[in-house]
């Protein structure tokens, strides 16, 4: 677990740095901090995209994914809910940032192999790699929207450690055919974020997160044919 604590810790050191440097930004910069994380997503998620559809064996399954996804967060309404719990600390914007900030730590190869690796050959390099982009990435954030974004560190806790503990039953699994799959789904959930940020289109992005498990299930499905 070396390499998921370090993770954990480094975003919660970059949102304790970030939140301290908000506090000198004037307000009337704000909106230019808002900006820059909405394209630095946009370029994320995008970037994510381009570089995994290629290797897509299935081209057809990351449309089906969202689809199916969005209509089954829209039924449960997610991200209605997740909304209405961080609108209770008081800050209107922070769940825009929190959901990308997520995303970003948790959606990714680096943070799905990680646990793998650290569990099965004691090799933190992929965590300690994802530690760093994340101590930045959290450290920005945060002086956005505040020390609200630290919430992300909890999940990423639960997420990468969850895999560690399954890591002897997911390795065979998480095959690169699947990898691809899943960041496509990813990149566009970061990239839809990051349109959200911008205020050019609220598509409400956590409806979409339950597009992420489609490919997954579709794996499970041809796997038992």
């Amino acid at each position: 677990m070396l390499g998921t604590i370090v993770n954990t810790l480094l975003i919660v050191i970059g949102t304790l740095v970030g939140t301290i440097l908000k506090k000198g930004i004037k307000e009337q910069y704000q909106a230019t901090l808002f900006n820059a994380m909405g394209f630095a997503a946009v370029a994320l998620g995008a970037n994510a995209i381009i570089q995994n559809m290629p290797k897509s064996a299935y081209p057809v399954l990351f449309i089906i994914s969202l689809a199916l996804g969005s209509f089954i967060g829209a039924v449960f309404d997610l991200d209605g809910k997740f909304h209405s719990v961080v609108s209770r600390f008081g800050q209107s914007n922070l769940s825009k940032g929190l959901s990308t900030a997520i995303l970003l730590f948790c959606v990714g190869t680096l943070s799905i192999l990680g646990p793998i690796e650290s569990a099965l050959y004691n090799n933190h390099t992929y965590l300690f790699t994802n530690a760093t982009l994340d101590f930045v990435t959290s450290m920005a954030f945060a002086a956005t929207y505040g020390i609200g974004i630290m919430f992300a560190a909890v999940v990423l806790f639960f997420w990468q450690g969850g895999i560690y503990v399954l890591a002897g039953h997911l390795e065979p699994f998480l095959t690169e055919t699947l990898m691809a799959e899943v960041s496509i789904v990813g990149g566009i959930l970061i990239l839809a974020s990051g349109l959200s940020i911008l205020g050019i289109k609220d598509s409400k992005t956590l409806n979409m997160l339950p597009a992420l498990f489609v490919p997954v299930a579709w794996f499970l499905i041809i796997g038992f044919m």
